[in-house]
């Protein structure tokens, strides 16, 4: 399983042609306490840097973009009632959709752990 990261700090782990979207820890840090998550409807056709879900936090509400583009194919249910396993676990249980990717090529645009790390750190 190869996890990747965009600059606005989704996180796709891709398994096969599915892959499961988050957001970064870091981006959950930013965010702060997050109250309120919307998710995208199941079948919902997503084009790599569409918005794809909002979370929205005591300090601001942010878009989450598709990392790529590809159909919904399952959401994190337990984030309507609980949207702060976000925070408590942003890489793990607090992930938001799950989809069928479109184009596995749209990957190599997207950085690996080491290059997020880094362009975290340059932040």
């Amino acid at each position: 399983m190869s996890v990747y990261f965009t600059e606005d700090h989704e996180w796709i782990k891709v398994d096969g042609d599915t892959g499961t979207v988050g957001i970064s820890p870091y981006a959950a840090k930013q965010l702060g306490d997050v109250v309120y998550v919307e998710l995208p409807e199941i079948g919902r056709e997503v084009g790599k840097g569409d918005e794809a879900a909002v979370v929205e936090s005591v300090k601001a509400a942010s878009e989450v973009y598709a990392p790529v583009g590809g159909e919904v194919t399952e959401v994190n249910q337990t984030l309507e009632d609980a949207p702060e396993t976000v925070n408590a676990s942003a890489d793990g249980d607090g992930w938001f959709l799950k989809m069928k990717i479109a184009d596995a090529s749209e990957l190599e645009s997207l950085m690996d752990e080491a290059k997020y790390k880094e362009y975290c750190d340059g932040l």
